[in-house]
């Protein structure tokens, strides 16, 4: 062989390996063993929790929860609505408070 060809037969090799890491192949013994993938909290279940909460929550504890601006929390709620959330407004103060309405 000559060397341009070793040298390509390696970098396919490296590839392929890297490839199969990528695709989640194991790298230790423990090939039934499920791994452990780590919690991420999305901005929407954060927004969700907060509606949760017997007092509800203002537009502007949203927007500074998920560090959206009030016209993107104004759409989040919307879309919230849209997937069939029920959302009741009420006015704490001057404010209008949101909270997920219960249906029994």
């Amino acid at each position: 062989m000559t060397e341009a060809t070793n040298s390509n037969s390696k970098r396919r090799q490296i590839r392929k390996g890297a490839q199969s890491q990528a695709c989640g192949a194991p790298l230790s013994g423990n090939v039934g063993a499920p791994a452990a993938a780590p919690v991420r909290e999305s901005k929407i279940s954060k927004v969700v929790s907060l509606l949760e909460r017997e007092e509800g929550a203002t537009l502007d504890e949203m927007a500074a929860t998920t560090g959206w601006q009030r016209h993107t929390t104004r759409a989040a709620l919307t879309g919230l609505r849209k997937k069939g959330n029920a959302i009741e407004r009420e006015k704490r103060g001057e404010t209008s408070c949101y909270r997920l309405k219960v249906v029994v």
